[in-house]
């Protein structure tokens, strides 16, 4: 039986998916620390929000079952992403950060948070989609990059397809020697439901404008639907898969991404603004719908990667009423990989690609990696 071990913890953001996430923690540390061939236990000593902060000076372990309390009765703000690292660094041992949030300053600092030995587990998509220099860093601190021994590890598999397999599954293609000659695919829950809703299989479908309001009554959009259907969200989705694939993508704003956001509406100064006034631009979608529906398809907004051209694309095209990408229900995503392996059938993952509980789960997931990796 191997010695107990103990992992200290920094969670940053408790929102949506934090609350999920730590929820997940609470019961893997239940087990963990079960485990009879090699216990081990953890201590969360960092837990933030936008506002608020638990830190434990200490490093005694803060309440996995009361955290929610503890941090709404805190009166401390949360330190900057530099303290964060040197309060983190101050503790010998190993260490894992889990970033909840798509805050760019946190993403910026990750290469200084694996220079000093800790690992990071993140969906924010901001850190591997950027500038190609941010990536670099990342990739060059990294004990799973080319760092140095002693490094952190890095992981981020929820940063595409919330718990999906996508990333885990690209880089082992990849590292397995396939050819990856395409992939294709709806990477956004939104952008699904949207269109699935939009133009269904078999007709129907409300105006373009309803269908945004009603995704976004239901939850399924930002609090700004302009986040969504600016299409940014899938070109960064696109971008980490396409550097995952080999190709030097500068920025998600360096290859055509279609905006669905009238330009006269770019100027609107509130989200509601702009869905007030959606609907008097309804006329361009009704006659896609028509034309599509004449040819017998639908129309999907969709991302693509052609690695042999070096070309990446963002927005709406038509497919065939039987295509996989025209079948799919609700919010799920469907991606697809066009290998030499695979040949003309495509390695197809599909599932929900959005919500809190997913999303943790992809965090959770590569949380328990950095686990068997550490020491």
């Amino acid at each position: 039986m191997a010695p107990p071990r103990q992992i200290f913890i920094a969670v940053i953001g408790a929102g949506g998916v934090g609350k999920c996430f730590l929820s997940q923690l609470s019961a893997l540390a239940a087990r963990q620390s079960q485990n009879p061939a090699s216990p081990t236990y953890f201590s969360l000593i960092y837990l933030s929000t936008s506002k608020k902060l638990l830190c434990s000076s200490s490093f005694h372990p803060l309440s996995l079952s009361n955290w929610e309390s503890d941090l709404a009765a805190s009166t401390t703000a949360p330190f900057s992403p530099t303290e964060v690292a040197n309060f983190l660094s101050a503790k010998s041992g190993s260490v894992i950060l889990v970033d909840n949030t798509s805050n760019q300053d946190i993403a910026d600092t990750y290469p200084l948070f694996l220079k000093k030995g800790i690992s990071v587990v993140t969906p924010n998509k901001k850190a591997f989609s950027s500038d190609l220099s941010l990536w670099k860093a990342i990739y060059s601190a990294a004990a799973n990059g080319t760092g140095a021994q002693g490094a952190g590890y890095v992981f981020h598999e929820s940063s595409v397809g919330a718990g999906l397999p996508v990333i885990s599954t690209l880089k082992e293609l990849v590292e397995t020697g396939d050819h990856v000659r395409r992939i294709e695919g709806v990477f956004s829950g939104t952008m699904s439901f949207l269109f699935n809703s939009f133009m269904p299989v078999g007709g129907g479908g409300g105006s373009f404008s309803a269908e945004v309001k009603k995704a976004k009554d239901l939850g399924y959009t930002e609090p700004d639907p302009r986040d969504d259907l600016n299409g940014l969200d899938v070109a960064r989705k696109l971008t980490i898969l396409a550097r995952l694939a080999g190709l030097e993508v500068v920025s998600p704003t360096s290859f055509p991404v279609q905006s669905l956001i009238p330009k006269e509406l770019e100027g609107c100064l509130s989200g509601d603004e702009f869905l007030q006034r959606l609907g008097e631009f309804d006329g361009e979608m009704d006659k896609l719908k028509k034309e599509t529906a004449a040819e017998g398809k639908v129309v999907r907004f969709v991302g693509s990667i052609d690695i042999t051209k070096n070309e990446v694309n963002v927005g709406m095209e038509k497919f065939d009423t039987s295509h996989p990408i025209a079948t799919l229900k609700g919010s799920d995503n469907i991606i697809s990989f066009y290998t030499e392996r695979y040949g003309s059938n495509p390695l197809i993952i599909q599932g929900a690609g959005a919500g809190g509980e997913v999303t943790a789960m992809g965090a959770t997931g590569d949380f328990i990696k950095v686990l068997r990796l550490l020491h």
